[in-house]
């Protein structure tokens, strides 16, 4: 049988000394089932100079997944640099006046993914220093840094309770230091018998979200059947299904509806917890010129968020990184302004962006297309940049079991002439699999490779594949 796969042969350098590995690759592309009616693109250059050493399809486009974020990550520290650091900020436009704050307390977000409840918590302790025990006036939340805009173009439905999907917001809040902005982290673990509702517990711990518990405790031999689920435009979770007796506890993350207002009743919790009196209620508005800054909140610096970023492939970091190069640049945050910015960006790397379809800034959609060719010359020409080490740690490292080193392939090709010597970007929406990045050989050499799988049955299935072709690449 044909494979849809199957090309002309790879034309290869007769001098080049890669023929057996060219050899090698199309061999497994033409025998594996896992490719049958799929389409693969490859791309192989010297990290050297630059020259490719074998393609196949490798200027067709194809979906590339989260390998989207490699320019996306690429865009904004060559735009925002490596110090970057996204502020909150805590404004009134009233006084102090015998421990109360006659007057509104406005909450300014500026895209910080990175804030959590103990950064509210840290705030509200620097309000209750300054001797305030009451305010009298409202919160008012302030995202207007960004657009209004909560879900990129072609982001599925069926995605918008996810964190992955979860809604971009100025003003945010994460429950973890994973950072899964605009998310709560849910717990279930299995109740003290048989029959009894199974613990649930959310970090934060939030009235913001109502849990409607329906799952029951089943016997340790029960197949376990929990479904975690937001209510669409609600926050309401709703936990059905059996957990058996014995089991580990199931842990998801769930996006919130509204994450403004998820920030501004986090920032009221911690108010009150430190004895601070809001009388007035929760509103959204924008800051008035004529206030004055009480607080000022610095997140990590850019080079630090791209290691959960990249490492963990956070689709919400890409699409805050997209709105916040086009509020900087073009004074607009929004996709249509930084996907502008982005793609004049990756122009100075050499990509062609004649060759591209750029719809967002993670890669969720199924309508980005980038060829193999393509990003194997944005990782060539980034070498030169002087950010470049920290987009080099930024990418999930082969085998590495640390979270924050091996991020999504730490539980990849651990055989030892590939762990540790793989440094590239996973991707993968429905049929969709890739990886790019770089990878040291067994002869010394590093190669820049891009792999991107289209048209998959199983995505998992091509992972292997790229597993397989990354252990050919290796020997060399």
């Amino acid at each position: 049988m044909v494979l849809a796969t199957t090309v002309p042969a790879m034309k290869v350098d007769a001098m080049s000394g890669y023929e057996k590995m060219a050899q090698q690759i199309n061999q497994l592309l033409n025998n594996e089932p896992a490719l049958k009616g799929a389409i693969a693109g490859i791309s192989i250059r010297s990290a050297t100079d630059g020259k490719i050493i074998y393609a196949h399809q490798g200027d067709v486009r194809l979906r590339p997944a989260s390998n989207m974020k490699l320019l996306t990550a690429a865009a904004a520290l060559n735009i925002l640099e490596e110090d970057y650091t996204f502020t909150t900020k805590i404004h009134t436009d009233g006084s102090v006046r015998k421990k109360t704050l006659n007057g509104n307390l406005y909450l300014k977000g500026k895209g910080d993914p990175t804030l959590l409840k103990s950064d509210f918590d840290q705030m509200a302790e620097k309000i209750k220093k300054l001797g305030i025990k009451t305010i009298n006036g409202n919160l008012i939340g302030d995202d207007s840094w960004y657009d209004n805009v909560r879900y990129s173009l072609d982001l599925p439905w069926s995605d918008e309770t996810t964190h992955y999907g979860a809604q971009i917001s100025a003003l945010t809040a994460s429950p973890t230091t994973d950072f899964d902005a605009g998310s709560v982290q849910v717990i279930v673990q299995p109740g003290p018998r048989e029959g009894t509702k199974p613990i649930v517990k959310i970090t934060p711990e939030t009235t913001y979200l109502k849990i409607v518990n329906q799952a029951r405790t089943g016997s340790k031999d029960v197949k376990k059947s929990l479904t975690i689920k937001r209510e669409h435009a609600k926050n309401i979770i709703r936990i059905e299904g059996t957990i058996p007796i014995k089991a580990k506890p199931e842990k998801d993350w769930i996006g919130v509806w509204d994450p403004t207002r998820y920030a501004m009743t986090l920032f009221k919790q911690s108010l009150k917890e430190r004895g601070i009196k809001l009388k007035g209620k929760l509103k959204k508005g924008m800051v008035p010129d004529t206030t004055k800054i009480m607080i000022t909140h610095h997140s990590m610096p850019l080079s630090e968020i791209l290691v959960p970023f990249m490492k963990l492939s956070n689709n919400v970091h890409a699409e805050i990184l997209v709105k916040e190069m086009g509020r900087v640049v073009k004074g607009e945050g929004s996709w249509d302004k930084g996907l502008i910015v982005l793609e004049t960006e990756i122009v100075k790397f050499g990509v062609n962006p004649k060759t591209l379809v750029l719809r967002d800034g993670s890669g969720v959609s199924h309508v980005d297309l980038i060829p193999a060719n393509q990003l194997t010359q944005l990782l060539f020409a980034v070498q030169k940049e002087k950010w470049f080490p920290s987009f080099l740690h930024s990418l999930p490292v082969s085998g590495a079991s640390e979270k924050m080193i091996g991020g999504t392939l730490r539980n990849r090709m651990k055989e030892p002439i590939v762990r540790g010597k793989v440094n590239a970007k996973t991707g993968t929406i429905s049929t969709v699999s890739s990886l790019s990045g770089y990878v040291k050989t067994k002869s010394g050499q590093t190669f820049i490779f891009s792999i991107l799988l289209n048209n998959l049955l199983e995505d998992s299935e091509g992972k292997k594949v790229e597993d397989r072709l990354l252990t050919i690449f290796a020997n060399q």
